[in-house]
C-alpha cells in the first residue's frame, strides 16, 4: 500500500511541476495571436486620422427643389375628388371568420 501512495504522490507533484514551469515561464516575445498592436498603436497616435475629403463642407443640392420638399411637407397637397372607403373580408354580422 506505501508504494502506491508514493507513487501517486510522485505522479500528482510531477502533473503540478509541469503546470508551475508554465507559469514560471515570463517571455518577452511576441506571439502570432498577439495581433498587430504595433500598428494599432500608430493609429491611436496620428494626429489627423480623417480622410481628408471630409473637410469638404460644400454640400451640393437644389436649393428650389429643397424649399418644394419642405412645402409639401408642411401643406401636403389636397386631393381631389371623394374618398372611397373599401372594406374586405368581412362576413355577416354575428358570425365569424373560420
Amino acid at each position: 500500500m506505501s508504494r502506491n501512495k508514493l507513487l501517486l504522490v510522485l505522479l500528482g507533484a510531477s502533473l503540478l511541476a509541469g503546470c508551475a514551469a508554465d507559469y514560471l515561464n515570463n517571455y518577452d516575445t511576441m506571439t502570432l495571436a498577439s495581433g498587430d498592436s504595433q500598428k494599432a498603436n500608430q493609429l491611436l497616435q496620428t494626429v489627423d486620422p480623417y480622410n481628408p475629403a471630409s473637410n469638404n463642407t460644400k454640400i451640393e443640392g437644389d436649393g428650389a427643389r429643397s424649399v418644394g420638399v419642405v412645402q409639401r411637407y408642411k401643406l401636403p397637397p389636397k386631393t381631389s375628388g371623394p374618398t372611397t372607403n373599401m372594406t374586405v373580408n368581412v362576413g355577416p354580422a354575428g358570425v365569424s371568420a373560420q
